[in-house]
C-alpha cells in the first residue's frame, strides 16, 4: 500500500505543533503524528493528510536528583538511554533503540526492565499535550488527571504529545545475552521454560523469539535480562542455559544502551514488505507450544518471525483501574512479524493469519493496541478490557470530532 500525505510539518517546538493542528482543522485536513515511525500498520501517515513530523522534537534533559527525565515528542529510546549513561541510571523503554518513547508509553510499552519496573506507561509522571483546537494542557496526576488517566494506554488518540516527565531508576546492575537453542529441542525447552518463568523473580525477564539461524533453519532465541546486581543473577540465567543443549550462549554484564543496540537489527526492515498479528497467552501452555513450534515450522520467509515478550512481576502488580492498559495479569504477548521482499504477498499474510488462528483457542481476549490493526475488530473491542467505557468517555469529552486517530480504539469511539 502507498500512502501519500499531503503536506508534513517539521515541527521543531510546541508553537510549531500547535500551528499544525489548527491548521489541519482550518483546511478540513485528516491529522496524523510520526515520532519514532516504527508502527508497522503505517498509522503515523495517513493519505492526504497533514504529517506532524515530531522527530527533530528529540530533545532530553535529565534531572539526577529527582531521577525524572523531561524527553520531547520526537525522542527515541536510543536517545533517551544515550542521555542517561553519565548519570547512572536506567530509563524502562522497549527493546529496540530506534522507537519513539511517545509511541511505545501511550500504549503500554513492554520491555526488558517491566518486570522490576512496570511498563514504560507506569513509569510516566507527566506530559504536555496539545489538544484538537490547539490549546496546550499540562497533564499528571494533579492537573486533568483523566486526560492523565487516558494517555497511559490509551495512545495518541487525544492529542499531539510534545514533552514527557518520566521516572529514572538507578543502574545498579543488568546481566543479559542471548541463549540458541536448536529447533529440534524447542518444544522441550519452551515446555521447561514455562515452569521458570512461573516462578520468575522480579529482576529477570525474559524474550523469546523464533527467529531464523545462521543455517537458515528456525532457531529457538532466549533473550534474557537480570536487572539487579549481576552476581544475583548468574544463577537464574545458568538455569536457562540448562533447558536443552543450546547450539550457543552469550550472557554477560552489559549497559542498557548496549542491551539496546543489540536488539536493533530486530526492528530494521528497510526494503521489505511486512504485516503483523498479535494475541496474549496467560502461560506457556501445551497448546501454545504446539503453535509456536507449527509457525517456526511453516514460516514463508527466513525474515519472519514471532517473539514472546514476558509481562510478570511489577507491572502485573498494577490495580487493572489506575491505567488505560486492558490486561494487567502475568502473560506473553505474541508479536507475530511477517516480513518478505516485494513480491506475492499472499503466502506471508496467509502464514500470519494461520499462527493466530493456532492460538486463538488459548488467547486471552483483546490484544495489544500497539499491535492491532485492521481486520482484527474482535480484539479491538476488547483491547481494554474493563477500562473501555472509561475510556471512550474520555475520547468524547477531550477530542469530541475524532482528529486524532492512533492506535486503535473500540467501534464505538470510531464512529
Amino acid at each position: 500500500m502507498h500512502t501519500r500525505p499531503a503536506l508534513v510539518v517539521h515541527a521543531r517546538t510546541r508553537v510549531d505543533v500547535q500551528a499544525a493542528v489548527r491548521a489541519a482543522r482550518r483546511h478540513g485536513l485528516p491529522l496524523s503524528v510520526r515520532a519514532g515511525g516504527h508502527d508497522i500498520p503505517g498509522r503515523s501517515l495517513r493519505q492526504h493528510a497533514l504529517v506532524i513530523d515530531l522527530t527533530r522534537m528529540g530533545q532530553v534533559t535529565v534531572d539526577p536528583v529527582t531521577r525524572v527525565a523531561t524527553v520531547g515528542g520526537g525522542t527515541t529510546a536510543a536517545g533517551l538511554v544515550a542521555a542517561l549513561v553519565p548519570h547512572g541510571l536506567n530509563a524502562v523503554t522497549g527493546t529496540v533503540g530506534g522507537v519513539g518513547m511517545a509511541g511505545l508509553t501511550l500504549a503500554g510499552g513492554y520491555g526488558p526492565l517491566n518486570g522490576r519496573y512496570g511498563l514504560v506507561l507506569d513509569n510516566l509522571l507527566g506530559a504536555d499535550v496539545v489538544l484538537a483546537d490547539g490549546r496546550t494542557v499540562r497533564v499528571d496526576a494533579e492537573r486533568e488527571p483523566e486526560l492523565f488517566w487516558a494517555l497511559r494506554g490509551g495512545g495518541g488518540n487525544f492529542g499531539v504529545v510534545t514533552s514527557m516527565r518520566l521516572r529514572l531508576h538507578p543502574h545498579d546492575g543488568l546481566l543479559a545475552g542471548l541463549i540458541g537453542y536448536p529447533w529440534a529441542q524447542a518444544g522441550k525447552v519452551l515446555e521447561r521454560l514455562g515452569q521458570v518463568l512461573a516462578e520468575a523473580p522480579d529482576a529477570l525477564t525474559v524474550q523469546t523469539a523464533f527467529l531464523t539461524g545462521p543455517d537458515g533453519a528456525p532457531t529457538l532465541f532466549l533473550m534474557p535480562t537480570w536487572n539487579a546486581a549481576t552476581s544475583t543473577g548468574e544463577p537464574h540465567l545458568g538455569a536457562l542455559q540448562r533447558l536443552g543443549a543450546p547450539a550457543f550462549a552469550q550472557v554477560g554484564p552489559t549497559s542498557q544502551e548496549e542491551l539496546l543496540h543489540r536488539n536493533d537489527a530486530q526492528g530494521e526492515f528497510t526494503g521489505r514488505h511486512l504485516t503483523a498479528r498479535t494475541r496474549s497467552v496467560a502461560a506457556l501452555t501445551p497448546g501454545v507450544v504446539e503453535a509456536f513450534i507449527a509457525a517456526g515450522d511453516s514460516v514463508a520467509s527466513t525474515a519472519s518471525g514471532v517473539l514472546l515478550h514476558h509481562f510478570h512481576g511489577a507491572a502485573a502488580r498494577v490495580a487493572p483501574e489506575s491505567t488505560a492498559f486492558g490486561i494487567r495479569q502475568d502473560h506473553f504477548m505474541v508479536e507475530i512479524v511477517a516480513a518478505w521482499e516485494p513480491a506475492d504477498a499472499g503466502p506471508h499474510h496467509a502464514w500470519a493469519d494461520s499462527v493466530v488462528g493456532s492460538l486463538a483457542p488459548h488467547a486471552l481476549p483483546g490484544g495489544y493496541p500497539n499491535m492491532l490493526g485492521s481486520g482484527q475488530d474482535a480484539e479491538i473491542a476488547r483491547a481494554y478490557g474493563p477500562n473501555t467505557a472509561r475510556l471512550l468517555a474520555a475520547k468524547a469529552r477531550f477530542d469530541p470530532d475524532g482528529t486524532f486517530t492512533a492506535t486503535p480504539l473500540p467501534p464505538a469511539a470510531r464512529a
